[in-house]
């Protein structure tokens, strides 16, 4: 798979773990984020990968902020995209699982190197589950028509 990883000045230390660990299990990584510690504007990174994602440049995305929140409400505002915010393995294999979020993001200030790497191998071990959830992706969906 390729997968858009994006982060801002928080993250960069984090995103060169996270991207090898992608790399390692197969992957292939497209960088839009921050290569420096210089303070800059989460809302760019979130924007490029979440583009990237709607767009199929990417099949899936990997945000990381402070928090993981501002970086995954700048991704949200684009049209197709589903991105939850993920602090442990549970709800990163569940926001695939039952609300087939095409990008996670998480915070370098919250979770640890160790956290970080297993949310990601649960998220990307993960499959949408479809039935019931396709519903509610659906009704997602139409919100972003109106």
């Amino acid at each position: 798979m390729k997968i858009a990883i994006g982060n801002d000045h928080s993250g960069v230390e984090l995103k060169a773990e996270i991207s090898k660990l992608v790399e390692e299990m197969g992957h292939t990584v497209i960088n839009f984020g921050a290569d420096s510690s210089e303070s800059c504007d989460y809302p760019i990174y979130g924007e490029k990968v979440a583009r990237a994602v709607a767009s199929k440049e990417a099949d899936c995305g990997i945000l990381i902020c402070g928090t993981g929140v501002g970086i995954s409400l700048a991704a949200n505002k684009i049209k197709g995209i589903r991105c939850g915010v993920c602090s442990d393995t549970t709800t990163a294999h569940l926001v695939k699982e039952h609300n087939n979020a095409n990008i996670i993001a998480f915070g370098a200030r919250i979770v640890g190197l160790e956290t970080a790497k297993d949310i990601v191998r649960a998220y990307l071990g993960a499959e949408f589950m479809g039935g019931r959830h396709q519903n509610r992706i659906d009704m997602i969906s139409k919100l972003e028509e109106e």
